[in-house]
């Protein structure tokens, strides 16, 4: 099987381009190999691979920069996904593309569930709901996995920028009013593969759609910073702050020109009973990536 990746070098496409390796071979390509803007230059890219999966992670991801960016924003998440869309129907293969809880509005008491209503509020929420529908209304064999606060070793994250501040600020303040589920590149790749082996199997038919996919359990992003510290500092990191020292503040004493969702809770009831899966902990996930930062000496990238 000939599995075409984009975006392999994102944190998502990284890890993507381990975890598939096992179902065949894998083509990762990146933006130098492929600008996803360029309609022309994706087409050709398809034509020459002529893949038998395609996986989707590669996203205009700034979400504050997409607000002065909306073109190319759009371009990237809405476009690019139609383009590839239409040709895994055109060649009846299955498509797995990523989305976001930015599609959301965040003003939901609970968890969102896959069957609860859209209603993004910024340039980069709606550019990846109109992905989600490109994909959707064009390819038949699609599976949409929306996650939130994706963080792993490779790439810029919110777990890389604390530890690296946290070795150099003796202050902190981060938002605790904003509740979400940090998951990891690598838990996303692996769940992919586990999925991808699937829709090649007997009754995959049945299992397109849309699905949530984050780890168990909820924290804010003071939370997250708190434990990226604390965790830290028991695998020897020489912090110069603590993590109880780490200042709480509001949303709104920290304006962005994108608005920040409230509550980033996604469920996974489905994607658990459709697939078989079982998702670890934030917390272990986080250990996870911080002892492999550490071993391989990587803080500071």
């Amino acid at each position: 099987m000939k599995i075409l990746v984009t975006g392999k070098n994102g944190q998502v496409g990284f890890e993507l381009m381990r975890s598939l390796a096992t179902l065949g071979t894998v083509i990762g390509v990146d933006l130098k190999e492929c600008d996803l803007s360029d309609s022309a230059a994706i087409d050709k890219l398809l034509e020459k691979v002529k893949p038998d999966l395609i996986v989707n992670p590669a996203a205009y991801t700034a979400v504050d920069k997409a607000e002065s960016e909306p073109v190319i924003a759009h371009a990237i998440n809405a476009k690019a996904p139609e383009i590839l869309a239409k040709f895994a129907s055109r060649r009846n293969i299955p498509i797995i593309h990523y989305s976001t809880d930015y599609v959301f509005d965040g003003l939901k008491e609970g968890t969102y569930t896959e069957t609860d209503k859209i209603n993004p509020k910024s340039v980069y929420g709606k550019s990846k709901a109109l992905g989600e529908a490109a994909v959707r209304n064009n390819a038949p064999k699609h599976i949409i996995l929306r996650t939130s606060w994706v963080f792993g070793s490779h790439g810029v994250n919110f777990l890389k920028t604390m530890l690296k501040l946290s070795q150099e600020r003796d202050r902190l303040s981060i938002v605790s009013d904003q509740i979400g589920s940090p998951t990891s590149a690598a838990l996303l790749a692996d769940v992919t593969a586990i999925i991808a082996k699937q829709l090649f199997e007997p009754g995959a038919c049945q299992k397109y759609g849309t699905y949530h996919l984050v780890t168990e359990g909820e924290t804010s992003w003071h939370g997250y910073a708190q434990m990226v510290v604390a965790r830290a500092n028991k695998l020897g990191v020489n912090t110069k702050i603590s993590s109880n020292a780490i200042q709480s503040i509001r949303t709104a004493d920290y304006p962005l020109p994108a608005p920040r969702l409230a509550n980033s809770r996604l469920d996974t009831t489905k994607i658990k009973t459709t697939f078989g899966v079982l998702l670890p902990t934030w917390q272990d996930e986080v250990i996870k990536v911080l002892e492999y930062i550490e071993s391989h000496a990587e803080r500071l990238n």
